[in-house]
Formats: structure tokens, C-alpha cells, sequence
């Protein structure tokens, strides 16, 4: 049950740069990493089974990640409205659900085969 819970803490600690890209109100910050605690666990297993089911998800968690990095790389000089930076991380997981689902995936050479 520890390591259960330490895994908990451990995921709600990587959620802080992603908080922070959106905001910098400390109310919101600490209510989403005590949120993060209790559920981001269940969206990491979520997450996993998105991958499965929608292959081009991990280029738009890739966007998303390099979004939020630079965002906090520049966040001295350029300062982005929230409504902007989520609506980047909507457009990134819209995009790559929708590629997975209108791209059709090609056949690999032992399916190819199987098939003839």
C-alpha cells in the first residue's frame, strides 16, 4: 500500500510543470497536485490504453510536453494567456486521436502475407 502511494505522490510531483504551464495562482496549483494525488493514477492507466488504441496520441503528448517547456522556458518574457495553453493541449489531443482514426494503419508484411 506505501509503494502504492508513493507511486501516487510520484505522478502528482511530475503534474507540477504541467500546472504551471496553465497558471501560476497558488490556490489552483496546490487543489490540481492534491487532485493529481487521488486520480492520476487511473489517467496514467487510462493514457496506456489510449496508446493502444490510438497510435498518433504519443506525437500529441509529445507536442503537449514541448509545449509546456518552452512555455516555461519563456515564461519571463511571453506571457500566455490560460485560455491559449489549453486550447494548444486540446488541439494536440484532438489532432492525434483524429489521425489515429481517419489515417488507416498499413500492413505489416506478416499480415500481408497471412493474408495471401
Amino acid at each position: 500500500m506505501v509503494i502504492i502511494e508513493l507511486t501516487d505522490v510520484l505522478f502528482a510531483l511530475d503534474s507540477i510543470p504541467a500546472i504551471l504551464a496553465i497558471t501560476a495562482d497558488p490556490f489552483i496549483v496546490f487543489s490540481s497536485n492534491i487532485l493529481a494525488i487521488l486520480g492520476l493514477r487511473s489517467m496514467y492507466f487510462l493514457i496506456s490504453r489510449m496508446l493502444d488504441k490510438f497510435r498518433f496520441i504519443n506525437y500529441s503528448l509529445v507536442v503537449i510536453l514541448a509545449f509546456v517547456g518552452l512555455k516555461m522556458l519563456f515564461s519571463h518574457l511571453v506571457e500566455l494567456p490560460e485560455w491559449l495553453s489549453l486550447a494548444v493541449i486540446a488541439l494536440a489531443l484532438i489532432s492525434g486521436i483524429a489521425a489515429s482514426l481517419l489515417i488507416p494503419e498499413k500492413e505489416s508484411k506478416e499480415e500481408a502475407e497471412q493474408n495471401d
